[in-house]
């Protein structure tokens, strides 16, 4: 029976090489001289801790963050900015969570979702994905383009994809 997976991955790499194009541009940046600024990705925890002067600065590295983040390729939706606070020396500091995988409530959506389109489909949660078998494989690309027309806020893969 044919089936796929519906997940939410992103590629360590190219997350890495975005944030290091953002480092590099924030060297080469007018605006940003003589103004200490930290970019650092914490692999381990999925974050990426940005220390800088003030909050314009910290609007500029958050759009940075988002272009090349789509210049490679890796969803800006998989970035979760956190609040601004203050540091002792005077700049601010943020932390940027990675998203990864699908939390428990997104994939109840994505299955009910599926349930309420009436489509021969089974729909069922392992983990951080959802698993869709069916009988048909127009069926199965029919439920690949509703979680993709979904409002649902969060990047989504379909892999595994069996015949």
């Amino acid at each position: 029976m044919p089936s796929f997976d519906i997940v939410s991955q992103i590629d360590a790499q190219e997350v890495d090489n975005a944030v290091n194009n953002v480092l590099k541009e924030v060297d080469t940046r007018y605006d940003f001289r003589g103004v200490n600024t930290e970019i650092e990705l914490n692999k381990k925890t999925n974050t990426i801790n940005v220390v800088t002067g003030d909050e314009m600065k910290m609007k500029a590295v958050r759009d940075m963050m988002i272009t090349h983040f789509t210049r490679r390729k890796v969803d800006p939706r998989s970035l979760e900015f956190g609040k601004f606070e203050p540091t002792s020396n005077g700049q601010l500091k943020q932390e940027v969570k990675l998203k990864e995988g699908i939390d428990k409530d997104t994939a109840k959506k994505i299955v009910k979702m599926i349930k309420g389109t009436k489509i021969k489909v089974q729909a069922s949660i392992q983990d951080e994905q959802v698993r869709v078998t069916g009988k048909k494989l127009d069926d199965l690309q029919s439920v690949i383009s509703l979680v993709r027309d979904s409002d649902l806020d969060m990047p989504f893969q379909f892999v595994n994809m069996k015949k």
